[in-house]
């Protein structure tokens, strides 16, 4: 499986450097220099890592045959490419690892399917798309999914109150049986 270790952002300097928006754990391990990177669309590459530096907790990296900024602003977009099967840290999973597990509460009631993961600012979140075709994202912390077991095709969830769709569904019916009880 092709694995997205990181985007090409912009030009820095006028020599051919680029900022990484790095989607990888170990950017130490997959930008040496020496590495050759697939990259998406695979018209741009192969890539090959000539030089790799953190400024200001940036990833800037310099790629063979790059040597300015109209050519590093033309990789503006693209993304490096790993081919991975399963990720070898405990506690660490791949988006293709994930999609098609279903989600499901503590007690065994099925909420729906992981159908993608997404790399949100302050935290990853599964996309989970709920038994009524709802779209809800979960956030991607023990808290909330203290258990993913992929050879037993699951997720536990215990999400607070009125993060999912469905809890939001229920809410409803019961202000309205509420408001029917007033009324009455």
């Amino acid at each position: 499986m092709d694995l997205v270790v990181a985007r090409i952002g912009r030009a820095h300097g006028l020599r051919g450097e680029v900022g990484l928006d790095v989607r990888t754990d170990v950017p130490q391990e997959r930008f040496v220099v020496g590495a050759v990177l697939a990259t998406a669309p695979a018209a741009a590459g192969p890539l090959t890592v000539t030089s790799a530096r953190t400024h200001q907790g940036r990833w800037l990296v310099g790629f063979a045959g790059v040597s300015d900024r109209t050519g590093a602003e033309a990789l503006r977009g693209v993304e490096l490419v790993v081919t991975e099967d399963v990720s070898a840290e405990e506690d660490a999973w791949y988006p293709h690892e994930l999609a098609g597990l279903r989600a499901e509460l503590a007690d065994g009631t099925v909420v729906g399917e992981v159908v993608g993961l997404e790399h949100l600012p302050a935290q990853d979140a599964l996309v989970v798309k709920e038994t009524g075709g709802e779209r809800t994202l979960v956030p991607f912390v023990r808290a909330i999914v203290p258990e993913v077991d992929v050879p037993g095709g699951r997720v536990v969830l215990t999400p607070p109150g009125g993060l999912l769709a469905r809890d939001a569904d229920a809410a409803i019916v019961d202000r309205a049986d509420d408001d029917a009880e007033g009324e009455a």
